[in-house]
């Protein structure tokens, strides 16, 4: 078990920002990422069928051995984690869980949440949140254009900013102290919520906080690679241009040989 990989899925390329987190806290670790490119975006799916693409992913990388499967998705980690969790036998670890534990450290309660449709139409983060929180004050956003934006390299431009302050203004007027970043491409607009935000605002990555669950997990079940390890190996079920050009964005440099795969 402990020479086995870590598997982490997407839809497609945002996960490699809980992959580069993972990767940072666990050098020694070989992981394996699959991102499902030929069916990105999930968060407009129906719940049914982001369920099932999910169970299609989970299985591919189970099927290569993995030892902890890491759902780098925040719109699979909404409405497929305890199917995962019922039909397979291995730690299965989400976005969510992690981020609104995170969260819960809110002073004054009042916390924002932003993802994708299917992420805010599905309400885990707030019932998340509540479990831990019964009385804070939560108000949910979808901002759908971020995403583009991050895979667009304009994460910094005034395009972004000016999308942030529409998105945002609700949230502002609810005089949050923490807002949640739903959506595992909203780190790398970090700068320009905060341009927007000011500093009194907390923002909660997600990303980062699922590597540290994940880091735990496996220090805590004697999981750890004895080996120097270290190999990244990624899978796409689209032609892998694309994510290879943005996902080297995301993670500062080149990905290596990725391969074009079919599941499902």
């Amino acid at each position: 078990m402990q020479h086995r990989a870590i598997g982490v899925f997407d839809s497609g390329v945002g996960g490699l920002t809980v992959f580069k987190e993972i990767a940072r806290l666990l050098p020694k670790e070989n992981l394996i990422y699959l991102g499902d490119t030929a069916r990105v975006p999930y968060g407009t799916k129906s719940v049914e069928t982001v369920q099932r693409y999910a169970l299609e992913a989970a299985e591919f990388l189970i099927n290569r051995g993995v030892k902890v499967l890491v759902v780098a998705c925040n719109t699979a980690s909404a409405v497929a984690l305890p199917q995962l969790r019922q039909r397979f036998q291995l730690p299965v670890i989400g976005v969510i869980e992690p981020g609104a534990r995170r969260a819960a450290s809110s002073q004054n309660q009042r916390i924002g949440v932003i993802g994708t449709e299917g992420t805010i139409n599905s309400r885990r983060y707030p019932e998340a949140i509540h479990a831990l929180l019964p009385d804070a004050l939560i108000s949910s956003i979808a901002c759908p254009l971020f995403v583009p934006l991050a895979e667009e390299g304009w994460a910094e431009h005034e395009i972004a900013r000016l999308t942030a302050v529409e998105y945002l203004q609700p949230l502002m007027t609810e005089n949050i102290d923490t807002l949640v970043l739903g959506c595992t491409h909203y780190p790398l607009l970090r700068n320009t919520l905060r341009r927007v935000l000011g500093d009194g605002v907390s923002l909660v990555d997600s990303a980062t906080e699922t590597a540290k669950s994940v880091q735990q997990l496996i220090q805590q079940n004697g999981l750890e690679n004895p080996d120097s390890g270290g190999q990244h190996t990624f899978f796409v079920t689209d032609v892998p241009t694309r994510f290879e050009k943005v996902g080297q964005s995301f993670l500062g440099k080149s990905l290596g040989r990725i391969e074009q795969v079919q599941i499902g």
